[in-house]
């Protein structure tokens, strides 16, 4: 697949990065030449420097034999012109990023569609939705959601009192046969291998394990991983930047007392007068006195979202040793990214994987609706609509050749999420989320197909 991104910066980067892993035909547009010389000494992709609105620049990337161009530069308006002409052009699906919500709240009033533009994402929009849908499922590490929670993806670590501790995956199954819950994939404690489990694996203490839970699924679950059950209501945000803007937005939308610390008084003031049910407080989120004053050991969430990746994770840190029960921290560093559960921070939330999980799933074959990848796991989610002529269709699970490194972790028929079992018979129209490694994806794509 010929793919054109236009935007060097961190999230072309990370999505040319990750594009290029796949033996995809990438090619990157940027004014710069620092960020197109970096990208074209570390990546096997194709650079051109130069201005994406450019009709010429478009045309010398090849943008009439395109199947995706994404705009990812950090002007919203290049993003969108770009988009526009590349559709022109003769690319077959465009993608913008843009950093105002309006746009997407209003996308089908407007009809961006009828200008060439396929499909509009906001990293800093997804990484509000994803800190919110986190609070929401206290006591989980990861949270997904398809179809608006007719399935939900929930991971953790089991704990010592989990119930299923020591016990295999199909006895966990007969002594709770009415569980809306299936494990999907397991990394062990202290290593990096992920599994995906079968019925003789074993549950033990210290695995992370992540779930697919149709309704009701993520309370059971709960319950049943030896947590307690601690509603989180008092939340405080460190950064006014435009992830922290729109998370106390969202969040006070959703009844949540929220209390948002900026260092910078010109934003803390304007912040003030936007956000009319939130409290704003103008100081330095990293002195200890003024956390202190605001009382975070009664804050239930600290969350982290300043420009400063460093920043936000010994803050985190900070409010952990004060008891805080949950703690969000914002990291560019991908480094960062995969130390989450050993520096001791609940949750570490990057935008630039939020942005590649969503585009990822136009590069897949068949009809890939959604698609994240698990996080610090070497396993990806995706969701299919089963096509009529599909190899799946009208046919049970247990008679599929299905590859062993792949799970069906659930199955939406109606609105309504159903946990599938081995005599479960797909239909045309289902949407199936399946859990698989990295090389069994081509495999598994062809099913549907």
């Amino acid at each position: 697949m010929k793919i054109i991104i236009a935007g060097a910066g961190e999230v072309g980067f990370h999505l040319a990065k990750l594009l290029s892993y796949e033996s995809q035909e990438i090619t990157l547009i940027d004014t710069k030449k620092d960020g197109l010389a970096y990208a074209g000494e570390h990546l096997d992709i194709k650079t051109i420097k130069g201005d994406a609105t450019s009709i010429a620049i478009l045309r010398e990337a090849r943008i009439e034999s395109a199947a995706l161009f994404i705009a990812v530069t950090s002007s919203e308006t290049t993003n969108i012109t770009a988009s526009v002409l590349a559709k022109q052009l003769g690319a077959q699906r465009t993608i913008a990023r843009i950093s105002n919500t309006e746009f997407i709240d209003e996308k089908e009033t407007i009809g961006f569609s009828q200008f060439g533009i396929d499909e509009l994402i906001s990293p800093e929009s997804l990484a509000a939705k994803e800190i919110e849908l986190l609070l929401n499922q206290y006591g989980f590490n990861d949270t997904y959601e398809f179809e608006g929670g007719a399935l939900t993806m929930l991971g953790l670590r089991l704990s010592r009192t989990a119930t299923f501790v020591g016990k295999t995956v199909r006895e966990a199954a007969e002594i709770y046969p009415e569980l809306h819950f299936i494990p999907i994939a397991i990394q062990r404690y202290a290593t990096q291998y992920t599994i995906i489990p079968r019925g003789d694996t074993q549950f033990k203490e210290g695995d992370k394990v992540v779930f697919m839970t149709s309704k009701g699924g993520d309370a059971e679950l709960f319950e049943l991983s030896g947590k307690v059950k601690m509603g989180i209501k008092n939340v405080m945000i460190l950064g006014g930047s435009k992830i922290g803007y729109k998370t106390a937005r969202d969040l006070c939308m959703s009844k949540f007392n929220v209390k948002l610390v900026e260092s910078r008084k010109p934003v803390a003031e304007d912040l003030a007068d936007q956000l009319p049910n939130a409290l704003v407080i103008c100081g330095d989120g990293r002195n200890v006195e003024i956390l202190e004053e605001e009382n975070i050991s009664d804050t239930d969430a600290f969350i982290s979202v300043t420009g400063n990746s460093e920043t936000n994770i010994m803050s985190c840190l900070l409010a952990k040793s004060k008891g805080v029960k949950k703690t969000i921290a914002l990291v560019e560093n991908m480094d960062y990214y995969q130390l989450s559960q050993s520096i001791g921070i609940d949750t570490l939330i990057n935008k630039k994987l939020l942005a590649a999980n969503n585009i990822f799933r136009y590069i897949r074959k068949g009809e890939v609706v959604a698609m994240t990848k698990l996080t610090n796991m070497n396993a990806e989610l995706l969701e299919f609509v089963v096509k009529p002529n599909s190899k799946i269709t009208n046919k049970t699970i247990k008679d599929l050749n299905f590859p062993r490194s792949a799970i069906f972790g659930g199955v939406i028929r109606n609105g309504n999420g159903m946990i599938p079992l081995g005599s479960f018979k797909i239909e045309a129209g289902d949407r199936v989320v399946v859990c698989c490694l990295p090389r069994s994806i081509s495999e598994v794509e062809a099913f549907f197909s």
